[in-house]
C-alpha cells in the first residue's frame, strides 16, 4: 500500500489549518470571555493605554470588544465565515500589538529596565505578561491568522463563505 506524497501533504495542511482555526478561536473566545466578565477592570486597563479620551467611546469599547473577540472565536471553532473572522482577528491583534509595544517602551525608559524585562496587565485576559512573550505570542496568532485568511480548506466548516460557494475546494457554477 503506498501513500501518494502530495496527497498526504495535503492532508496535513489541512489538518493543521483546522487545528489552527480551533487554537485561534479558542484563543479569541477565552480572551474575550474572560474581558466580558470583568468589563470595568477592562476599562481601566484600556485607560492606560492613553488611545480613547471619550467616556463614551471607552465605554463602549470596553463592553463591545470582548463579545465580538467571544463572536469571532466561536465562529472560527465553527468554521463559518472563516476568511471573514480572520481577517477581522488581524484588525484586532496587529493594532493591539502596537499599542502594547508603544506602552511596554514607555515603560521601559520610565523604569530604566531591560524591555524583556517590562511586566503589566495588558488588557487580554492573562494578567500581568512579560512583554516580550505577549508580543511573540501575538505574532504567532497573527501568522496563524493570516494562514486561515489565505487558506482555502474548508474541511470540518459549517459554511467556510458566507456568500457563493460553501465548499472552497469547488468553483461557483
Amino acid at each position: 500500500m503506498t501513500t501518494d506524497p502530495p496527497s498526504w501533504t495535503c492532508r496535513a495542511v489541512e489538518g493543521g489549518a483546522v487545528l489552527a482555526r480551533w487554537f485561534l478561536g479558542a484563543c479569541f473566545l477565552y480572551m474575550g470571555w474572560s474581558k466580558a466578565m470583568d468589563p470595568f477592570k477592562f476599562e481601566e486597563l484600556l485607560r492606560q493605554y492613553d488611545v480613547v479620551s471619550s467616556p463614551f467611546l471607552l465605554n463602549s469599547i470596553a463592553s463591545l470588544l470582548p463579545w465580538f473577540e467571544v463572536f469571532c472565536g466561536l465562529l472560527l471553532i465553527a468554521g463559518v465565515a472563516v476568511r471573514g473572522s480572520a481577517l477581522a482577528v488581524i484588525a484586532m491583534l496587529v493594532p493591539f500589538s502596537l499599542l502594547v509595544l508603544r506602552r511596554a517602551l514607555a515603560v521601559a525608559a520610565s523604569e530604566h529596565k531591560a524591555f524583556c524585562l517590562v511586566k503589566f496587565d495588558c488588557g487580554c485576559g492573562n494578567g500581568e505578561v512579560f512583554i516580550c512573550h505577549k508580543l511573540v505570542e501575538n505574532g504567532v496568532l497573527v501568522l496563524l491568522a493570516c494562514w486561515l485568511l489565505l487558506a482555502r480548506n474548508g474541511r470540518l466548516c459549517l459554511r467556510f463563505n458566507l456568500f457563493g460557494n460553501p465548499d472552497p475546494t469547488q468553483k461557483d457554477a
